[in-house]
């Protein structure tokens, strides 16, 4: 079972990958010496799929335990449905003893973990994340958030999980789209910190167009586990993004938000704004920073082989996505931090960017490539 350990004092966590992993939630809690009762929260997606085999999990390791399902998509991800779920919590009995396991991709994360970050204060919570997205990206790192009518997980905390534990073979039950949309991130981690990883990426993706098989999960617990390596390596540097370096994390991120707060909700998954941003952040590294045209090349043939939009759809307001972009939390006193490349496996921060030059990135999306 591959293991990826983060090291934040005592707030330091593991992320087991394997195959099968599931069935191991409760003997993994036991084994922390995890105590009270679970409230297993997903969506009424993954509920049907995978909450059986986790309660049984913890019954086998004598861990009481409720079921909370809420219904799944982003929409969901509000202080609504946060309330709603806390309710449920208090009325089946759960305290400051309590901890939460959260279980499904990455809205139920950020949306359990932000409960468990407030709820009482503040109890531990385990990640059972089961889409690619969640499994190599959101599942690790500890930011925790909900959505509001001005943006985007803008009101959140930072709360480490307990343990993270991912299971590859929950990626069989995904959709062709959201299995791609989670690439994105596996690109984006590539070029921050192993370019060499873009070959494996790129068999990955002549496998994509044949259908994810158990053949193909049996190499994966791997590549997810060389993927939360490179993001538990920069969390460790930089938790609460205070020096910078997380915030090389949110490259294709700056575009890529302002896109997706100004089209409705579900009209562009995660991943796919992502991969759009990226391609603007590629431009603007190539005009700015050095980045070579090669390189750049390169990068979006991936993602156009991993069937990611390289394009805007028609009828994108691009005045309304710059205005969200704006508002994004990636601006910092009125400038831009704006995360660039001067070569794969090279990542800086500007803030020389202009609001001119997010318009051209911006326009340039609204072309074929």
């Amino acid at each position: 079972m591959p293991t990826v350990s983060l090291s934040l004092g005592e707030r330091s966590y593991q992320v087991h990958v394997s195959n099968g992993a599931l069935d191991s939630v409760g003997f993994m809690a036991e084994k922390l010496r995890m105590k009270g009762k679970a409230a297993i929260i997903t969506d009424s997606n993954v509920s049907a799929l995978y909450a059986e085999r986790v309660i049984q999990s913890l019954r086998e390791s004598e861990f009481e335990y409720s079921l909370h399902v809420f219904e799944a998509g982003e929409q969901s991800k509000n202080l609504q449905t946060l309330e709603t779920l806390a309710n449920e919590m208090v009325a089946e009995g759960h305290d400051r003893s309590s901890f939460v396991v959260a279980l499904g991709g990455g809205v139920v994360g950020d949306l359990a973990g932000f409960l468990a970050s407030v709820y009482y204060r503040g109890i531990p919570f385990i990640q059972v994340p089961t889409t690619v997205m969640a499994q190599v990206d959101s599942s690790v790192g500890g930011k925790t958030a909900v959505d509001i009518a001005a943006g985007k997980n803008l009101l959140g905390a930072f709360h480490q999980p307990k343990l993270v534990v991912v299971d590859p073979t929950t990626l069989l039950t995904l959709p062709p789209r959201v299995l791609s949309e989670g690439m994105a991130e596996m690109v984006k981690h590539a070029i921050l910190r192993k370019p060499r990883m873009l070959q494996q990426l790129s068999r990955l993706a002549d496998e994509l167009q044949l259908g994810f098989t158990l053949t193909t999960i049996e190499h994966l617990p791997e590549i997810i586990a060389e993927n939360i390596e490179i993001k538990a390596r920069i969390v460790e540097e930089d938790e609460k993004e205070t020096r910078g370096v997380r915030a090389f994390l949110n490259l294709g991120h700056t575009l890529g938000h302002g896109i997706e707060a100004s089209v409705p909700l579900g009209e562009l998954l995660h991943g796919e704004v992502v991969s759009l941003g990226l391609r603007g952040a590629l431009h603007l590294s190539k005009k700015y920073s050095g980045l070579k045209e090669r390189d750049e090349e390169e990068i979006l043939k991936l993602l156009r082989a991993l069937n990611l939009p390289l394009s805007l759809p028609v009828g994108v307001d691009i005045d309304k996505a710059l205005s969200h972009t704006a508002a994004d939390k990636k601006f910092s006193g009125g400038n831009i931090r704006f995360v660039l490349l001067s070569d794969l496996g090279s990542p800086l921060i500007s803030e020389d960017i202009t609001r001119n030059d997010l318009r051209e990135a911006m326009e340039l999306l609204t072309t074929p490539y």
